[in-house]
């Protein structure tokens, strides 16, 4: 049994933990993803201190490297930090032992989407599949394009419709997808990615 510190708040970790809840292959599969090692992280807090969204988030991001680090698959699988964090990097840029946290929560994100297990953020998930499909089809993101298929598949089309009105204005939206010289090759790095996932 590993026990916290016993606080009760926003993001603090269950009292205790039964080792009977880990899987010890948990830890190895999301440093082979991540091509990080989070056991080198000694739970400083900085990846906390200035993450900009920890407080939106149900383990901070020293949690959630505490949570792999033990092996806690299910609740690290089914947190919703794992879909909160932006990637600004802020946390790998201070941490002192140059873990990438943004590419840890990268590697938990993609595990939960290969295992199926329950996406806590339903929503910015699907953000994150309108902008790989545009990519898909224009070889980069088309903002306006993105907006509205996300939009639209929430069922409220006219969400964004005042803050899209001012983009377009200030030319911050292009009306047309702009285009890309090596579309061939896009398109096979996507085939080369759907063979590797259906492989392994």
């Amino acid at each position: 049994m590993v026990e916290s510190d016993g606080k009760n708040r926003l993001g603090a970790l269950p009292d205790c933990i039964e080792m009977t809840e880990t899987e010890p292959g948990f830890t190895t599969e999301i440093n082979r993803r991540s091509g990080v090692n989070v056991d080198l992280c000694w739970q400083c807090k900085t990846c906390s201190g200035g993450c900009p969204f920890a407080e939106s988030m149900d383990y901070h991001p020293n949690q959630i490297i505490r949570l792999v680090q033990l092996g806690v698959k299910n609740a690290a699988l089914s947190s919703s930090s794992i879909w909160i964090c932006v990637g600004c990097h802020t946390c790998s840029t201070a941490c002192p032992q140059a873990i990438d946290m943004a590419a840890v929560m990268d590697a938990l994100r993609q595990t939960a989407i290969t295992e199926g297990a329950a996406i806590a953020e339903p929503h910015i998930h699907d953000f994150h599949k309108e902008v790989v499909n545009s990519i898909h089809r224009y070889g980069r993101t088309h903002k306006l394009e993105i907006m509205l298929r996300y939009n639209l598949a929430r069922r409220n089309p006219f969400a964004d419709f005042n803050l899209g009105l001012r983009m377009l204005q200030k030319r911050k939206l292009d009306l047309l997808p702009s285009k890309v010289r090596r579309m061939p090759d896009i398109r096979k790095l996507f085939k080369k990615k759907k063979a590797a996932s259906h492989a392994g």
